[in-house]
């Protein structure tokens, strides 16, 4: 398995960081970080350090696709409250499986479903 590098925003959940961390990625959080990011200043960080971003925001779809803002790569994950419990497990196997469809594209990772798309 290749070692991937992240960077997971605010509003990634922490147990995602310390589960790919554990499987032995590199994985920077800006919550660890002690003060608010913005949206484009963080997409930004994570193509200039050639890291995926993690995130479950929505806002960085349209960063990606309508602003056609640069990027190495974003998983957006979108698990609903009854979920929540797969989302680790599910962000792991993406990483482990697909690990090397991830670089310079758009994940949406979803209950059951992954959806990798290339970058506009």
């Amino acid at each position: 398995m290749p070692v991937l590098r992240f960077l997971a925003d605010e509003s990634c959940d922490h147990a995602v960081v310390r589960a790919l961390r554990s499987a032995g990625h590199d994985v920077a959080a800006a919550a660890e970080e002690g003060q608010r990011t913005v949206d484009s200043e963080l997409i930004s960080r994570a193509h200039a350090e050639e890291r995926i971003l993690l995130t479950e925001d929505k806002d960085f779809g349209w960063l990606v696709f309508a602003s056609g803002r640069a990027s190495a790569g974003v998983i957006l994950m979108r698990f609903p409250g009854g979920a929540r419990r797969t989302l680790v497990d599910a962000v792991l196997v993406l990483a482990r499986e697909r690990g090397s469809e991830l670089v310079n594209c758009f994940a949406v990772v979803e209950p059951g479903s992954v959806r990798i798309a290339p970058r506009p």
